[in-house]
């Protein structure tokens, strides 16, 4: 009996969903971050989806909280990841008796927030992640090293970016030497939103948490400082005598030094003291990178040092420092804006179509040239010549070969070009080096 009901298809908001061809791009460019990641003695992690609440809850902002996709199920109260750096502290936490240090990890994943839905925010997105964990302690070399990543990423997407290093230490000493240490976390809110909201108000609501007129000015302007590395260092030296501030001075000193050793082009990085990142595990270095032409994108990279978060697990040290891309929300952006440029062409390079009963000496074909690398298909489907081969041009397949009963018994075969509509009688070797001599222009 007929379903007369029938149900509308439709989607969940803040869920991307793309069509083949533009998922070929999203999927390319996918792979060219792993690569990259790799080439860089990365090692691959896949941690589950589901976590116990008690994991994820460990160390995350009263924000992220309302944004979980929190349920039980049984006697298990579990939470989709919101993120894939804390499920990296609980894998570590649990292996690290059997690890080796430094642990250099990337995972590319699906991770979940229950935000509104909006314009560039997603429910559902992807994370490319690298991250360097040590035992004990990690060298500041490693933070250097994730900026480096980052520089070599975007170079491969052919992306221009700039990646603004920071370091907490130095807002965080400058905030207790002025006294103002019960609401560090408060004033670190606000200069966080300072490109947002604007100096005046941010200088009122430093003045309505207590902060007087002088002091609130020291740290505006202090947030506001951004250029070359050495010039803002030298601009902020002698500024306080708190171990804390003192301390973040001295890292991004030595940070700049193993900067300069990796070459990375000096305008690909600058020094802002004015970024800070909202999650609280970060404990020094942070960094976040824009496309300098498009400000309006905001952070589309963005990490920094955590030298606590896997405490909540494990009496062990376990420092470490990462980066991640939300390549959901950055893959949308470019899209919207016309920046993937040209979409590639179908992944099938050759098509066979049938004349007549010659189907399978067809799938013998189509094996003999998988088997030489060239990624092929028969159409098999139950319509006219004319249908298919309007078909292929719109699937944007490069090679259609036709074989009737007279090229299977000659065993030579038509080859047409589905760009310039040229064809030619071959045989298949000769097919498959033209075919191999387009694809590898």
């Amino acid at each position: 009996m007929p379903n007369n009901k029938l149900i509308t298809p439709r989607k969940l908001s803040g869920f991307m969903e793309l069509p083949p061809h533009k998922q070929i791009v999203f999927d390319n460019m996918i792979d060219t971050i792993k690569k990259v990641y790799k080439n860089n003695c990365f090692v691959p992690l896949d941690t589950p989806v589901l976590e116990y609440s008690e994991i994820l809850l460990a160390k995350s902002s009263g924000e992220i909280d309302k944004e979980l996709y929190h349920f039980t199920k049984g006697d298990s109260d579990v939470c989709m990841r919101y993120d894939l750096t804390v499920p990296l502290a609980r894998f570590v936490a649990m292996n690290a008796d059997t690890m080796t240090f430094p642990f250099k990890r990337y995972q590319v994943g699906k991770v979940f927030r229950g935000e509104r839905p909006q314009k560039g925010r997603f429910r559902e997105f992807i994370q490319c992640d690298c991250d360097i964990i040590g035992l004990d302690n990690l060298p500041l070399t490693a933070d250097a090293e994730c900026v480096n990543l980052i520089y070599e990423t975007f170079e491969a997407l052919k992306l221009d970016t700039l990646t603004q290093i920071s370091n907490r230490n130095v807002l965080f000493g400058m905030i207790v030497e002025l006294g103002h240490a019960n609401h560090s976390t408060e004033i670190l809110t606000i200069l966080d939103k300072l490109g947002k909201i604007g100096k005046d108000n941010a200088f009122n609501s430093l003045q309505a948490l207590g902060l007087n007129k002088d002091d609130a000015d020291k740290l505006i302007n202090l947030s506001m400082l951004k250029g070359d590395f050495n010039d803002i260092l030298k601009q902020i030296k002698g500024l306080s005598n708190n171990p804390t501030f003192l301390k973040g001075v001295a890292e991004l000193e030595e940070l700049s030094k193993y900067l300069e050793a990796y070459k990375i082009p000096k305008d690909k990085y600058i020094l802002h003291l004015g970024i800070i990142r909202g999650q609280n595990y970060y404990t020094g270095t942070i960094f976040e990178t824009i496309i300098p032409t498009h400000p309006e994108f905001g952070t589309v990279c963005g990490g920094g040092r955590y030298d606590n978060l896997a405490g909540y697990f494990t009496d062990k040290k376990l420092p470490g420092v990462g980066m991640s891309i939300g390549f959901t929300r950055l893959f949308d952006l470019l899209d919207t804006n016309n920046m993937l440029g040209q979409f590639p062409l179908s992944p099938t390079q050759l098509e066979i179509i049938p004349l007549g009963e010659t189907l399978l000496p067809c799938l013998e074909l189509s094996t003999y040239f998988r088997s030489n690398k060239v990624r092929c298909e028969v159409n098999y489907d139950d319509r006219s010549f004319k249908a298919k081969l309007k078909d292929a041009g719109r699937k944007n397949i490069p090679f259609v070969l036709i074989v009737g009963e007279n090229e299977v018994a000659s065993k030579t075969y038509t080859l047409k070009n589905m760009f310039d509509g040229t064809q030619a009688i071959l045989t298949k070797e000769l097919c498959l080096e033209k075919i191999k001599e387009f694809i590898q222009k």
